[in-house]
C-alpha cells in the first residue's frame, strides 16, 4: 500500500505529524485508493495529540507504548500547534486537524467514496452518527457499526464482524487509552487500510456534545469550553492534565536531542 511520507515534530515526546486538514484527508483517501494493489493489508494507524495525550504520555508507561507504535500522530489540540512552535526550530505543525473535523474532512477534501465502519458509544449515539454521515456525505458510504460496550472476550467476533465488512477505515472510539490499546493488540487481526481513534466524535456528530465557538477553538480553549458543560466529568481531568501536559511540553523540549 501507499506509505505517506510527512515531517515530524516532538510535542510532549510524542512525534507529531506536520500536516493540515485537506493534506491529512488526502493521506487517508490515497492509503485506501492503494489497497487494491497491495496483496496483503497492514493497517496505517492514526492516533490524536492534545493535552490529555500528552499527559496519559508521560504517566502511563503501556499508553507510551502504544502511541509509539502508530504511523501517524496529528494535532487534535490547538494547543499542540502552539507547542509545535515552542522549541521547534524546523516545521510546525501548520494547522489543527481536529478528529471531529477530520471525519468530515475526508468526504470534503477527498472526491473518492471510501467505506467506513463505526467502533465505539453508545447504541443510540453510534447508530445516529452513522445515519447522518451517510446522509450528509454522498462518497461517505458505513457499511457497519457496533457500540464500544464489549468484553475482551468479545473483540475477536468483533474484528471478524469489521472484516466480513469490508471497510476502508474503521473509526474507533472508546477514548484514551482503550482506544490505542485495541488498536495496537487487534492490528494484526484487522484487514483494513486505516484505523482512526476517535475518542467521543460520534456524540459531536450528533449534536449530543457542542463544538465551542470558533473563536475559542482558534484560541485554544474548546477545552475550557467543554469543562464548562461538563464539570462533573472533566474538571479534575483538566485540573490535573494540563499544568502536567505544559511540563511535560516543557521538558521534552529542553532535554530531548
Amino acid at each position: 500500500m501507499f506509505r505517506p511520507e510527512f515531517d515530524t515534530v516532538n510535542v510532549g515526546g510524542i512525534k507529531t505529524a506536520c500536516v493540515g486538514r485537506a493534506e491529512l484527508a488526502n493521506i487517508v483517501g490515497s492509503i485506501c485508493a492503494s489497497k487494491s494493489k497491495a496483496h496483503s493489508i497492514t493497517p496505517f494507524i492514526i492516533f490524536s495529540n492534545n493535552g490529555h495525550a500528552i499527559s496519559i504520555y508521560n504517566s502511563d508507561k503501556e499508553a507510551r507504548e502504544q502511541m509509539d507504535q502508530a504511523d501517524l500522530v496529528h494535532a487534535d489540540g490547538q494547543s499542540v500547534v502552539s507547542f509545535s512552535r515552542w522549541f521547534n526550530k524546523g516545521t510546525p505543525v501548520p494547522e489543527r486537524t481536529a478528529t471531529t473535523d477530520m471525519i468530515h474532512d475526508i468526504p470534503n477534501y477527498y472526491s473518492g467514496t471510501l467505506k467506513h465502519f463505526l467502533l465505539g458509544g453508545k447504541e443510540s449515539s453510534v447508530s445516529k452518527a452513522a445515519e447522518i454521515l451517510g446522509k450528509t456525505y454522498q462518497n461517505f458510504e458505513v457499511v457497519g457499526y457496533q457500540n464500544g460496550y464489549f468484553s475482551e472476550a468479545e473483540e475477536d467476533e468483533i474484528c471478524d464482524a469489521i472484516n466480513a465488512a469490508k471497510p476502508d477505515v474503521l473509526w474507533v472510539g472508546l477514548g484514551k487509552p482503550k482506544e490505542q490499546i485495541f488498536c495496537i493488540k487487534n492490528k494484526s487481526k484487522l484487514n483494513v487500510p486505516v484505523i482512526i481513534s476517535c475518542g467521543g466524535c460520534y456524540n459531536y456528530i450528533t449534536g449530543e456534545y457542542p463544538r465551542a465557538p470558533m473563536w475559542m477553538q482558534n484560541a485554544g480553549l474548546e477545552w475550557l469550553f467543554r469543562m464548562a458543560n461538563d464539570p462533573k466529568k472533566l474538571f479534575v481531568r483538566y485540573l490535573l492534565t494540563n499544568p502536567h501536559a505544559i511540563y511535560s511540553v516543557v521538558k521534552h523540549g529542553l532535554f530531548s536531542k
